[in-house]
């Protein structure tokens, strides 16, 4: 009898040096990924993938280029690790995942090939890493506040510039997105409406405008992408745009897959509706390595959830 689960897979910012680690002393499948990994991107990230995410040094691992394809195998190889060590099977109920976290997703739910995911998230962060430096912008997260303050910030402080509501994380988290000023503006206009405001340590305004060259670039390299939207019958992805499950066609996950880059993320809102439509019903929900945020924010979203995390074996 198998083990009815669903996954959630973590975005960036939760890397960290020694990730995925444990998991290829532990297990010979997620030692194999790695090892995939490290072939399919030899060369280009200036040292093996696997030697970054074990090694660092963590000022490269942090790199928004270098981030999103360690994350993304740290995920896999920590599910499959899973698998091989597991006493019974697992079987796969749903999936989401925290923006970068998307495609983890969905090669776990069988519609996108590891090789093809891999190359689309190195691709990825690459071009954001490219449109951050272009257009200097950054992210602040708002603590204490609803969409509709953060909407308020974003008009009291947007001026001539770009400034949009980015994250919906969890209830009273919002993370702003927008150029260098605007986000100053933001800071100070939050603090004047009683709201806890933290700049993020990332590398330009992700999930808004500033985004679009990166977006085309994406959409370029989804366009040839093979993806299997039938494996979506069996096993729905939440999608970070709309927070619904990706439509069964190919089109439309390669279009909301772009549109992921220039649109807030509904976290929260995809989460809340996984529970509403009984997907958690008889069911374990885990969070993938590397890391503990998606569990953190299911507690302010839903305490009925509990997400078991998986750094380790």
């Amino acid at each position: 009898m198998s083990e009815s689960v669903i996954v959630l897979c973590p975005g960036q910012g939760s890397q960290a040096v020694g990730m995925g680690r444990a998991w290829v002393d532990a297990s010979g499948a997620a030692r194999e990924t790695f090892e995939a990994a490290d072939k399919i991107l030899a060369g280009q990230l200036g040292a093996p993938l696997s030697a970054l995410c074990f090694d660092g040094p963590a000022e490269t691992l942090n790199r928004t280029d270098v981030s999103q394809p360690a994350i993304y195998a740290c995920s896999i190889a920590a599910w499959r690790g899973m698998a091989e060590l597991g006493s019974e099977p697992f079987s796969l109920k749903a999936t989401a995942g925290l923006s970068l976290g998307e495609y983890t997703a969905l090669h776990l739910a069988g519609a996108l090939g590891f090789e093809e995911g891999l190359r689309l998230v190195t691709l990825r962060g690459r071009a954001m890493q490219d449109a951050a430096e272009a257009t200097p912008g950054g992210m602040l997260a708002l603590i204490g506040c609803d969409e509709d303050q953060a909407n308020d910030v974003c008009e009291k402080a947007r001026g001539d510039g770009v400034l949009v509501c980015a994250n919906f994380n969890a209830p009273g988290q919002v993370v702003l997105s927008g150029d260098a000023d605007a986000i100053g503006r933001a800071e100070a206009a939050a603090k004047d409406a009683g709201l806890r405001a933290t700049p993020l340590p990332v590398a330009g305004a992700f999930h808004s405008p500033l985004m679009e060259p990166a977006a085309d670039r994406l959409a370029e390299a989804l366009a040839d992408a093979p993806i299997n939207a039938e494996a979506l019958a069996s096993c729905p992805v939440y999608s970070n745009v709309t927070a619904k499950p990706h439509e069964q066609d190919a089109a439309s996950i390669r279009r909301r897959l772009a549109e992921q880059l220039t649109h807030p993320v509904r976290w929260a809102q995809g989460c809340q509706n996984m529970v509403a439509d009984g997907l958690g019903e008889g069911t374990s929900w885990h969070e993938m390595a590397p890391g503990k945020s998606l569990m953190g924010m299911m507690k302010r979203i839903d305490r009925s959830v509990a997400v078991a995390i998986h750094d380790a074996p």
